[in-house]
């Protein structure tokens, strides 16, 4: 479970600065200051779980696996909640981001 607990940090992390990123967009369409402020708040408690992470691993590889995380999970959010539509060349490029973390873990 232990070797898990880097990845699971750095999804946590990604899912998070998802949810910052979804607060940021609602500030563009309500210029609230307070949506902003929110929004800074929800990425700082993103990036705590990208720093932690760093304890277990290479900042460069950590913070790699923090992106992708962040683009996976967000690209589901904008497609479910946001009705975004992916092209298949967006959809290949998040798959081989999800190859190059699977890469990353077994080099």
């Amino acid at each position: 479970m232990m070797q898990y607990l880097p990845l699971i940090l750095l999804f946590i992390g990604g899912s998070i600065l998802t949810i910052g990123d979804i607060i940021m967009k609602k500030l563009v369409a309500n210029n609230s200051a307070t949506l902003f402020i929110i929004g800074l708040a929800v990425y700082l408690v993103g990036l705590i779980f990208l720093a932690y992470s760093f304890k277990y691993k290479n900042i460069a590889i950590a913070s790699a696996i923090f992106v992708i995380c962040n683009i996976i999970t967000l690209s589901v959010v904008s497609w479910f909640y946001f009705k975004e539509v992916l092209t298949p060349l967006q959809i290949i490029s998040i798959a081989l981001g999800i190859g190059s973390i699977v890469f990353l873990e077994i080099a």
